[in-house]
Protein backbone atom coordinates (compact mmCIF):
# COMPACT_ATOMS: atom_id res chain seq x y z
CA UNK A 1 0.00 0.00 0.00
CA UNK A 2 1.26 3.51 -0.66
CA UNK A 3 1.51 6.33 1.51
CA UNK A 4 -0.18 8.76 -0.98
CA UNK A 5 -3.51 8.52 -2.67
CA UNK A 6 -1.10 8.24 -6.38
CA UNK A 7 -2.87 5.57 -8.20
CA UNK A 8 -5.82 6.83 -10.59
CA UNK A 9 -8.94 4.77 -12.15
CA UNK A 10 -10.90 6.33 -14.51
CA UNK A 11 -14.08 5.11 -15.65
CA UNK A 12 -15.89 6.91 -18.81
CA UNK A 13 -19.93 7.28 -17.59
CA UNK A 14 -21.93 5.31 -19.76
CA UNK A 15 -19.49 5.32 -22.38
CA UNK A 16 -21.61 4.43 -25.69
CA UNK A 17 -24.84 5.77 -24.51
CA UNK A 18 -23.27 8.70 -23.29
CA UNK A 19 -21.28 8.83 -26.74
CA UNK A 20 -24.58 8.78 -28.96
CA UNK A 21 -26.18 11.28 -26.99
CA UNK A 22 -23.33 13.75 -27.11
CA UNK A 23 -24.00 12.97 -30.95
CA UNK A 24 -27.88 13.33 -31.14
CA UNK A 25 -28.97 16.32 -29.66
CA UNK A 26 -33.14 15.05 -29.59
CA UNK A 27 -31.78 12.54 -27.55
CA UNK A 28 -30.01 14.00 -24.17
CA UNK A 29 -31.54 13.51 -21.36
CA UNK A 30 -33.35 10.73 -22.43
CA UNK A 31 -33.19 7.31 -22.35
CA UNK A 32 -30.71 5.18 -24.94
CA UNK A 33 -29.87 1.81 -25.25
CA UNK A 34 -26.83 0.68 -27.06
CA UNK A 35 -26.35 -3.43 -28.77
CA UNK A 36 -27.77 -5.72 -30.77
CA UNK A 37 -30.49 -4.92 -32.22
CA UNK A 38 -32.17 -9.02 -32.99
CA UNK A 39 -34.39 -10.45 -30.52
CA UNK A 40 -31.29 -12.38 -29.06
CA UNK A 41 -28.86 -9.47 -28.43
CA UNK A 42 -27.52 -8.13 -25.45
CA UNK A 43 -27.35 -4.14 -23.64
CA UNK A 44 -24.03 -3.16 -24.27
CA UNK A 45 -24.63 0.24 -22.23
CA UNK A 46 -27.52 1.96 -21.38
CA UNK A 47 -27.88 5.41 -19.99
CA UNK A 48 -28.33 6.41 -16.50
CA UNK A 49 -31.60 7.67 -17.29
CA UNK A 50 -32.18 4.09 -18.99
CA UNK A 51 -30.83 2.76 -16.01
CA UNK A 52 -33.74 4.00 -14.00
CA UNK A 53 -35.93 1.71 -15.71
CA UNK A 54 -34.00 -1.69 -14.25
CA UNK A 55 -32.01 -1.38 -17.67
CA UNK A 56 -28.43 -2.67 -17.16
CA UNK A 57 -25.05 -4.19 -19.59
CA UNK A 58 -25.29 -7.52 -20.37
CA UNK A 59 -29.19 -7.57 -20.35
CA UNK A 60 -31.04 -9.64 -23.36
CA UNK A 61 -32.48 -6.78 -25.62
CA UNK A 62 -35.86 -8.31 -25.32
CA UNK A 63 -36.02 -7.72 -21.26
CA UNK A 64 -34.50 -4.22 -21.73
CA UNK A 65 -37.60 -3.33 -24.37
CA UNK A 66 -40.24 -4.48 -21.79
CA UNK A 67 -38.68 -2.60 -19.07
CA UNK A 68 -37.80 0.49 -21.34
CA UNK A 69 -40.35 0.61 -24.45
CA UNK A 70 -39.88 3.95 -25.31
CA UNK A 71 -35.86 4.05 -24.92
CA UNK A 72 -33.96 4.82 -28.18
CA UNK A 73 -32.31 1.71 -29.16
CA UNK A 74 -29.16 2.00 -31.67
CA UNK A 75 -26.40 0.00 -32.85
CA UNK A 76 -22.95 0.00 -31.42
CA UNK A 77 -20.19 2.02 -33.49
CA UNK A 78 -17.01 0.62 -32.40
CA UNK A 79 -14.78 2.72 -34.80
CA UNK A 80 -16.84 6.05 -33.37
CA UNK A 81 -16.11 4.53 -29.71
CA UNK A 82 -12.30 3.56 -30.29
CA UNK A 83 -11.62 7.04 -31.89
CA UNK A 84 -13.08 9.00 -28.36
CA UNK A 85 -11.37 6.24 -26.47
CA UNK A 86 -7.77 7.34 -28.51
CA UNK A 87 -8.32 11.06 -27.02
CA UNK A 88 -8.99 9.67 -23.52
CA UNK A 89 -5.97 7.28 -23.37
CA UNK A 90 -3.36 10.07 -25.15
CA UNK A 91 -4.76 12.57 -22.21
CA UNK A 92 -3.79 9.61 -19.59
CA UNK A 93 -0.44 9.40 -21.64
CA UNK A 94 0.30 12.86 -20.69
CA UNK A 95 -0.24 12.21 -16.67
CA UNK A 96 2.59 8.85 -16.60
CA UNK A 97 4.47 6.70 -18.87
CA UNK A 98 2.24 4.05 -16.91
CA UNK A 99 -0.93 3.83 -18.04
CA UNK A 100 -3.25 0.62 -18.03
CA UNK A 101 -5.76 0.24 -20.14
CA UNK A 102 -8.52 -2.26 -19.00
CA UNK A 103 -11.19 -1.28 -21.75
CA UNK A 104 -12.12 1.63 -24.32
CA UNK A 105 -13.17 3.66 -21.44
CA UNK A 106 -11.07 2.23 -18.73
CA UNK A 107 -7.89 2.38 -16.90
CA UNK A 108 -5.47 2.77 -14.41
CA UNK A 109 -2.31 5.61 -14.20
CA UNK A 110 0.35 5.49 -11.99
CA UNK A 111 0.33 9.40 -10.64
CA UNK A 112 3.51 8.73 -8.89
CA UNK A 113 5.53 7.46 -11.86
CA UNK A 114 4.56 10.54 -13.65
CA UNK A 115 5.84 13.21 -10.84
CA UNK A 116 2.60 14.89 -10.44
CA UNK A 117 1.85 13.63 -6.98
CA UNK A 118 3.09 12.87 -4.18
CA UNK A 119 -0.01 14.04 -1.65
CA UNK A 120 -4.01 13.86 -1.56
CA UNK A 121 -4.01 17.44 -2.53
CA UNK A 122 -1.48 17.34 -5.64
CA UNK A 123 -3.50 13.80 -6.76
CA UNK A 124 -6.65 15.41 -6.11
CA UNK A 125 -5.52 18.71 -8.55
CA UNK A 126 -4.67 16.22 -11.00
CA UNK A 127 -7.62 14.39 -11.01
CA UNK A 128 -10.02 17.18 -11.26
CA UNK A 129 -7.42 18.51 -14.44
CA UNK A 130 -8.16 15.00 -16.13
CA UNK A 131 -11.76 15.65 -16.09
CA UNK A 132 -12.21 19.29 -16.97
CA UNK A 133 -9.25 18.11 -20.16
CA UNK A 134 -11.79 14.99 -21.01
CA UNK A 135 -14.87 16.80 -21.06
CA UNK A 136 -13.18 19.87 -23.22
CA UNK A 137 -11.89 17.49 -25.85
CA UNK A 138 -14.54 14.96 -25.93
CA UNK A 139 -17.47 16.37 -24.84
CA UNK A 140 -17.71 13.40 -22.32
CA UNK A 141 -17.51 12.81 -18.64
CA UNK A 142 -14.95 10.70 -16.70
CA UNK A 143 -15.32 9.85 -13.25
CA UNK A 144 -12.12 9.16 -11.18
CA UNK A 145 -10.94 7.01 -8.09
CA UNK A 146 -8.16 8.13 -6.24
CA UNK A 147 -6.57 5.69 -3.49
CA UNK A 148 -2.93 3.94 -2.26
CA UNK A 149 -4.00 1.20 -4.51
CA UNK A 150 -5.69 -0.44 -7.53
CA UNK A 151 -8.73 -1.63 -5.65
CA UNK A 152 -9.35 0.88 -3.63
CA UNK A 153 -9.23 3.27 -6.63
CA UNK A 154 -11.22 1.43 -8.64
CA UNK A 155 -14.29 1.55 -6.11
CA UNK A 156 -13.76 4.82 -5.38
CA UNK A 157 -14.05 5.69 -9.00
CA UNK A 158 -17.97 3.49 -8.70
CA UNK A 159 -18.60 6.21 -6.04
CA UNK A 160 -17.86 8.75 -7.70
CA UNK A 161 -20.50 8.11 -10.57
CA UNK A 162 -21.81 9.54 -12.47
CA UNK A 163 -19.32 12.84 -13.36
CA UNK A 164 -17.07 12.79 -9.72
CA UNK A 165 -14.14 12.27 -8.31
CA UNK A 166 -13.63 10.38 -5.08
CA UNK A 167 -10.33 10.16 -3.34
CA UNK A 168 -9.58 7.45 -0.13
CA UNK A 169 -6.86 8.49 1.97
CA UNK A 170 -4.11 5.80 2.50
CA UNK A 171 -4.93 4.14 6.60
CA UNK A 172 -8.47 4.23 5.68
CA UNK A 173 -8.40 0.87 4.23
CA UNK A 174 -10.06 -1.26 6.59
CA UNK A 175 -13.00 0.86 7.58
CA UNK A 176 -13.77 1.76 4.42
CA UNK A 177 -13.94 -2.01 2.94
CA UNK A 178 -15.84 -3.52 6.31
CA UNK A 179 -19.42 -2.86 5.48
CA UNK A 180 -19.15 -3.62 1.76
CA UNK A 181 -20.37 -6.96 0.28
CA UNK A 182 -17.61 -9.34 -0.27
CA UNK A 183 -18.10 -8.95 -4.03
CA UNK A 184 -15.90 -5.69 -4.10
CA UNK A 185 -13.37 -7.69 -4.10
CA UNK A 186 -11.45 -8.21 -6.74
CA UNK A 187 -11.55 -12.20 -8.04
CA UNK A 188 -14.87 -12.66 -5.94
CA UNK A 189 -17.49 -13.24 -8.54
CA UNK A 190 -20.25 -15.34 -8.78
CA UNK A 191 -19.39 -18.65 -7.72
CA UNK A 192 -16.90 -17.70 -5.28
CA UNK A 193 -19.59 -15.46 -3.52
CA UNK A 194 -21.78 -17.45 -3.50
CA UNK A 195 -19.27 -20.36 -1.67
CA UNK A 196 -18.81 -17.60 0.88
CA UNK A 197 -22.56 -16.64 1.36
CA UNK A 198 -23.06 -20.79 2.11
CA UNK A 199 -20.38 -20.23 4.71
CA UNK A 200 -22.02 -17.28 6.23
CA UNK A 201 -19.62 -14.79 5.00
CA UNK A 202 -21.16 -11.73 2.97
CA UNK A 203 -18.95 -8.55 3.79
CA UNK A 204 -15.72 -8.12 3.91
CA UNK A 205 -15.87 -7.41 7.58
CA UNK A 206 -16.78 -11.02 8.03
CA UNK A 207 -14.16 -11.70 5.36
CA UNK A 208 -11.45 -10.39 7.76
CA UNK A 209 -13.21 -12.52 11.08
CA UNK A 210 -12.87 -15.69 9.62
CA UNK A 211 -9.19 -15.38 9.34
CA UNK A 212 -6.75 -16.23 6.63
CA UNK A 213 -6.77 -20.44 7.86
CA UNK A 214 -10.34 -20.78 7.33
CA UNK A 215 -10.60 -18.83 3.77
CA UNK A 216 -7.72 -21.35 2.76
CA UNK A 217 -9.95 -23.95 3.94
CA UNK A 218 -12.94 -23.06 1.87
CA UNK A 219 -11.43 -21.33 -1.30
CA UNK A 220 -7.90 -23.08 -1.21
CA UNK A 221 -4.06 -22.00 -0.81
CA UNK A 222 -4.19 -19.72 -3.17
CA UNK A 223 -7.03 -17.70 -3.51
CA UNK A 224 -7.70 -18.12 0.67
CA UNK A 225 -4.59 -16.25 0.92
CA UNK A 226 -5.09 -13.61 -1.75
CA UNK A 227 -8.68 -12.90 -0.25
CA UNK A 228 -8.00 -12.36 2.93
CA UNK A 229 -5.17 -10.01 2.28
CA UNK A 230 -7.12 -7.83 0.12
CA UNK A 231 -10.08 -7.81 2.55
CA UNK A 232 -7.11 -6.26 4.53
CA UNK A 233 -6.94 -4.06 2.44
CA UNK A 234 -3.29 -4.95 1.29
CA UNK A 235 -3.17 -4.77 -2.39
CA UNK A 236 0.88 -4.52 -4.03
CA UNK A 237 -0.35 -5.22 -7.39
CA UNK A 238 1.33 -2.71 -9.82
CA UNK A 239 -0.27 0.06 -12.99
CA UNK A 240 1.22 -2.30 -15.91
CA UNK A 241 1.63 -0.15 -19.02
CA UNK A 242 1.53 -3.04 -21.16
CA UNK A 243 -0.97 -5.51 -20.73
CA UNK A 244 -0.52 -8.51 -23.60
CA UNK A 245 -3.80 -9.34 -25.53
CA UNK A 246 -4.21 -12.93 -25.18
CA UNK A 247 -6.42 -13.68 -28.01
CA UNK A 248 -8.75 -11.68 -30.81
CA UNK A 249 -11.91 -13.07 -31.82
CA UNK A 250 -15.01 -11.93 -32.90
CA UNK A 251 -18.75 -13.68 -33.10
CA UNK A 252 -22.24 -13.46 -34.24
CA UNK A 253 -25.16 -14.26 -32.67
CA UNK A 254 -27.99 -14.95 -35.72
CA UNK A 255 -31.85 -13.80 -35.44
CA UNK A 256 -33.03 -17.18 -36.53
CA UNK A 257 -31.27 -20.71 -35.81
CA UNK A 258 -29.37 -21.38 -39.18
CA UNK A 259 -29.65 -25.36 -40.74
CA UNK A 260 -28.00 -25.28 -43.97
CA UNK A 261 -24.37 -26.54 -43.49
CA UNK A 262 -23.11 -24.50 -46.60
CA UNK A 263 -24.76 -21.25 -44.97
CA UNK A 264 -22.80 -21.86 -41.92
CA UNK A 265 -19.37 -22.74 -43.55
CA UNK A 266 -20.19 -19.23 -45.84
CA UNK A 267 -20.90 -17.70 -42.35
CA UNK A 268 -17.40 -19.53 -40.53
CA UNK A 269 -15.17 -18.00 -43.29
CA UNK A 270 -16.64 -14.61 -42.93
CA UNK A 271 -16.06 -14.70 -39.41
CA UNK A 272 -12.04 -15.80 -40.03
CA UNK A 273 -11.80 -13.05 -42.29
CA UNK A 274 -13.02 -10.44 -39.51
CA UNK A 275 -10.92 -12.03 -36.92
CA UNK A 276 -7.55 -11.54 -38.91
CA UNK A 277 -8.25 -7.86 -40.32
CA UNK A 278 -8.69 -7.32 -36.19
CA UNK A 279 -5.41 -9.49 -35.75
CA UNK A 280 -3.29 -7.33 -37.69
CA UNK A 281 -4.81 -4.40 -36.85
CA UNK A 282 -3.60 -5.28 -33.46
CA UNK A 283 -0.27 -5.88 -34.98
CA UNK A 284 -0.01 -9.56 -33.77
CA UNK A 285 -0.08 -13.13 -35.22
CA UNK A 286 -1.22 -16.90 -33.75
CA UNK A 287 -0.90 -19.89 -33.42
CA UNK A 288 -4.01 -21.61 -32.48
CA UNK A 289 -6.93 -21.29 -34.32
CA UNK A 290 -10.44 -21.68 -32.69
CA UNK A 291 -13.78 -21.94 -33.01
CA UNK A 292 -16.99 -21.42 -31.03
CA UNK A 293 -20.04 -22.90 -31.78
CA UNK A 294 -23.70 -22.23 -30.34
CA UNK A 295 -26.89 -24.44 -31.09
CA UNK A 296 -29.80 -24.32 -30.85
CA UNK A 297 -30.02 -26.16 -27.28
CA UNK A 298 -28.11 -23.06 -25.79
CA UNK A 299 -24.81 -25.88 -25.73
CA UNK A 300 -22.29 -24.39 -26.48
CA UNK A 301 -18.82 -26.11 -27.99
CA UNK A 302 -15.34 -25.09 -29.23
CA UNK A 303 -12.50 -26.75 -31.03
CA UNK A 304 -9.07 -25.78 -31.49
CA UNK A 305 -6.11 -26.14 -33.81
CA UNK A 306 -2.60 -24.93 -33.26
CA UNK A 307 -0.53 -24.41 -35.59
CA UNK A 308 3.49 -25.04 -36.61
CA UNK A 309 3.85 -21.50 -35.90
CA UNK A 310 2.32 -18.25 -35.73
CA UNK A 311 0.21 -16.77 -38.33
CA UNK A 312 -1.82 -13.61 -39.40
CA UNK A 313 -2.91 -14.94 -43.13
CA UNK A 314 -6.30 -14.98 -43.72
CA UNK A 315 -5.93 -18.73 -46.12
CA UNK A 316 -4.41 -20.26 -43.40
CA UNK A 317 -6.70 -19.28 -40.83
CA UNK A 318 -10.04 -19.60 -42.64
CA UNK A 319 -9.31 -23.15 -43.72
CA UNK A 320 -7.71 -23.79 -39.73
CA UNK A 321 -11.61 -23.08 -38.91
CA UNK A 322 -13.40 -24.97 -41.89
CA UNK A 323 -11.45 -28.03 -40.75
CA UNK A 324 -12.56 -27.39 -36.87
CA UNK A 325 -16.35 -27.13 -38.32
CA UNK A 326 -16.02 -30.78 -40.09
CA UNK A 327 -15.79 -31.60 -36.46
CA UNK A 328 -18.99 -30.40 -35.11
CA UNK A 329 -22.39 -31.80 -35.66
CA UNK A 330 -25.02 -28.74 -36.29
CA UNK A 331 -27.82 -30.99 -36.67
CA UNK A 332 -31.01 -29.25 -35.22
CA UNK A 333 -29.46 -25.68 -35.90
CA UNK A 334 -26.94 -23.18 -34.78
CA UNK A 335 -27.92 -19.75 -32.82
CA UNK A 336 -23.98 -18.49 -32.51
CA UNK A 337 -20.51 -18.67 -34.36
CA UNK A 338 -17.26 -17.39 -33.43
CA UNK A 339 -13.84 -17.67 -34.71
CA UNK A 340 -10.79 -16.53 -32.73
CA UNK A 341 -7.23 -16.97 -32.48
CA UNK A 342 -5.15 -17.09 -29.21
CA UNK A 343 -1.20 -17.86 -28.41
CA UNK A 344 -0.38 -14.62 -29.85
CA UNK A 345 2.91 -13.33 -30.99
CA UNK A 346 4.39 -10.25 -32.45
CA UNK A 347 5.87 -12.02 -35.42
CA UNK A 348 4.42 -14.01 -38.34
CA UNK A 349 5.74 -17.37 -40.27
CA UNK A 350 6.27 -16.78 -43.78
CA UNK A 351 5.39 -19.95 -45.17
CA UNK A 352 2.15 -21.71 -43.60
CA UNK A 353 0.47 -22.82 -46.91
CA UNK A 354 1.86 -25.70 -47.08
CA UNK A 355 1.09 -26.67 -43.69
CA UNK A 356 -2.57 -25.73 -44.33
CA UNK A 357 -2.95 -27.68 -47.20
CA UNK A 358 -1.85 -30.99 -45.04
CA UNK A 359 -4.27 -30.09 -42.60
CA UNK A 360 -0.96 -30.27 -39.98
CA UNK A 361 -1.85 -29.86 -36.23
CA UNK A 362 -3.01 -30.65 -32.85
CA UNK A 363 -6.67 -31.11 -32.77
CA UNK A 364 -8.43 -30.46 -29.46
CA UNK A 365 -11.53 -29.69 -28.58
CA UNK A 366 -14.01 -29.01 -25.40
CA UNK A 367 -17.74 -29.33 -25.07
CA UNK A 368 -20.01 -27.39 -22.91
CA UNK A 369 -23.61 -28.31 -21.55
CA UNK A 370 -26.50 -26.24 -21.42
CA UNK A 371 -25.81 -22.53 -20.83
CA UNK A 372 -27.38 -19.07 -20.86
CA UNK A 373 -27.31 -17.45 -23.78
CA UNK A 374 -24.88 -14.65 -23.18
CA UNK A 375 -24.05 -14.10 -27.08
CA UNK A 376 -22.88 -10.26 -27.34
CA UNK A 377 -21.74 -10.95 -31.10
CA UNK A 378 -20.87 -7.19 -32.40
CA UNK A 379 -23.85 -7.58 -35.22
CA UNK A 380 -26.71 -9.93 -35.54
CA UNK A 381 -27.22 -11.38 -39.07
CA UNK A 382 -30.35 -12.77 -40.41
CA UNK A 383 -31.48 -15.05 -43.45
CA UNK A 384 -30.20 -14.73 -46.65
CA UNK A 385 -30.16 -16.44 -50.09
CA UNK A 386 -26.68 -18.73 -50.62
CA UNK A 387 -26.12 -19.09 -54.57
CA UNK A 388 -23.08 -20.74 -56.68
CA UNK A 389 -21.16 -19.08 -58.87
CA UNK A 390 -18.76 -21.75 -60.71
CA UNK A 391 -16.97 -23.40 -58.01
CA UNK A 392 -17.14 -21.20 -55.38
CA UNK A 393 -20.17 -20.61 -52.88
CA UNK A 394 -20.95 -16.99 -51.83
CA UNK A 395 -23.55 -15.94 -49.52
CA UNK A 396 -26.31 -12.86 -51.04
CA UNK A 397 -27.73 -10.91 -48.50
CA UNK A 398 -31.33 -10.32 -49.21
CA UNK A 399 -32.17 -6.76 -49.83
CA UNK A 400 -33.91 -6.61 -46.38
CA UNK A 401 -30.99 -7.86 -44.90
CA UNK A 402 -29.02 -5.22 -46.67
CA UNK A 403 -31.20 -2.83 -45.89
CA UNK A 404 -30.93 -3.59 -42.03
CA UNK A 405 -27.44 -3.29 -41.89
CA UNK A 406 -27.13 -0.56 -44.09
CA UNK A 407 -29.44 1.74 -42.23
CA UNK A 408 -29.32 0.16 -38.82
CA UNK A 409 -30.99 2.60 -36.16
CA UNK A 410 -28.06 4.97 -35.03
CA UNK A 411 -25.92 4.61 -38.21
CA UNK A 412 -24.78 8.16 -39.52
CA UNK A 413 -25.65 9.24 -42.47
CA UNK A 414 -25.66 12.69 -45.26
CA UNK A 415 -28.28 13.97 -48.15
CA UNK A 416 -27.26 15.75 -50.18
CA UNK A 417 -29.58 18.36 -49.30
CA UNK A 418 -30.37 18.10 -46.12
CA UNK A 419 -27.02 17.71 -44.42
CA UNK A 420 -25.82 15.01 -41.78
CA UNK A 421 -28.33 13.00 -39.93
CA UNK A 422 -28.74 9.52 -38.34
CA UNK A 423 -31.26 6.57 -38.96
CA UNK A 424 -34.15 6.43 -36.08
CA UNK A 425 -35.29 3.63 -37.78
CA UNK A 426 -36.19 1.53 -41.12
CA UNK A 427 -38.50 -1.41 -42.45
CA UNK A 428 -40.86 -1.76 -45.96
CA UNK A 429 -38.35 -0.68 -47.76
CA UNK A 430 -38.48 3.01 -45.81
CA UNK A 431 -35.50 4.62 -43.85
CA UNK A 432 -36.10 7.52 -41.55
CA UNK A 433 -33.51 9.89 -40.80
CA UNK A 434 -33.27 12.63 -38.29
CA UNK A 435 -31.33 16.16 -39.10
CA UNK A 436 -29.27 16.82 -36.56
CA UNK A 437 -25.32 17.36 -35.61
CA UNK A 438 -23.69 17.17 -32.12
CA UNK A 439 -23.11 21.14 -32.31
CA UNK A 440 -27.12 21.53 -32.60
CA UNK A 441 -28.86 23.03 -30.29
CA UNK A 442 -32.78 21.74 -30.57
CA UNK A 443 -33.65 18.28 -32.00
CA UNK A 444 -33.45 17.84 -35.36
CA UNK A 445 -36.37 17.61 -38.28
CA UNK A 446 -37.25 14.14 -39.16
CA UNK A 447 -37.60 12.80 -42.87
CA UNK A 448 -38.48 9.40 -44.65
CA UNK A 449 -36.90 8.43 -47.96
CA UNK A 450 -36.76 5.38 -49.76
CA UNK A 451 -33.81 2.59 -49.19
CA UNK A 452 -32.59 3.53 -52.61
CA UNK A 453 -32.88 7.18 -52.43
CA UNK A 454 -29.18 8.39 -54.64
CA UNK A 455 -29.21 11.26 -52.31
CA UNK A 456 -29.04 9.63 -48.89
CA UNK A 457 -25.85 8.13 -48.40
CA UNK A 458 -24.06 6.51 -45.21
CA UNK A 459 -21.29 8.73 -43.26
CA UNK A 460 -18.25 9.08 -40.86
CA UNK A 461 -19.36 10.38 -37.45
CA UNK A 462 -18.99 13.62 -36.70
CA UNK A 463 -16.69 14.94 -34.11
CA UNK A 464 -18.30 15.58 -30.54
CA UNK A 465 -16.37 18.97 -30.12
CA UNK A 466 -15.32 21.26 -32.98
CA UNK A 467 -11.85 20.14 -34.19
CA UNK A 468 -12.00 16.46 -32.91
CA UNK A 469 -11.98 13.22 -34.49
CA UNK A 470 -14.56 11.62 -35.85
CA UNK A 471 -15.15 7.39 -36.13
CA UNK A 472 -13.04 7.27 -39.39
CA UNK A 473 -10.65 4.95 -39.17
CA UNK A 474 -7.49 5.22 -41.37
CA UNK A 475 -6.36 1.66 -42.85
CA UNK A 476 -3.27 0.72 -42.02
CA UNK A 477 -0.69 -0.21 -44.84
CA UNK A 478 -1.98 -3.36 -46.63
CA UNK A 479 -4.64 -4.01 -44.03
CA UNK A 480 -8.47 -3.65 -44.98
CA UNK A 481 -10.69 -1.01 -43.28
CA UNK A 482 -12.74 -3.30 -40.53
CA UNK A 483 -16.32 -2.73 -40.34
Amino acid sequence: MRAAPTILHLDMDAFFAAAEQASKPSLRGKPVVVGGLGPRGVVATASYEARRFGVHSAMPMGQARRLAPNAAYLVPRFAFYRAISGQVMELLGRLSPLVEPLSLDEAFVDLEAGGLADDSASARAVGERLRAEILATTGLTGSVGLAGSKMLAKIASEEAKPDGLVLFEPGTERALLAPRSVRIIPGVGPATGDHLRRAGITTVADVVEAGEDELVRILGRSHGASLYRMALGHDDRPVVAERDAKSVSVEDTFDIDLHDRLRIRLEVERLAERCVERLRRSGHSGRTIVLKVRRYDFSTLTRSETLRGPTDDPLVVREAAERLLELVDTTGGVRLLGVGVSGLADYTQEDLFAQAEAGAGAVAGAEAGPADDGGRGEAEAGGGAVTSVGPVAVAVPTATETAMRRWAPGNDVRHAVLGAGWVQGSGLGRVTVRFEEPGSTAPGRVRTFSVDDPDLEPADPLPLVPGGVTGAEPAAPGVRTGE
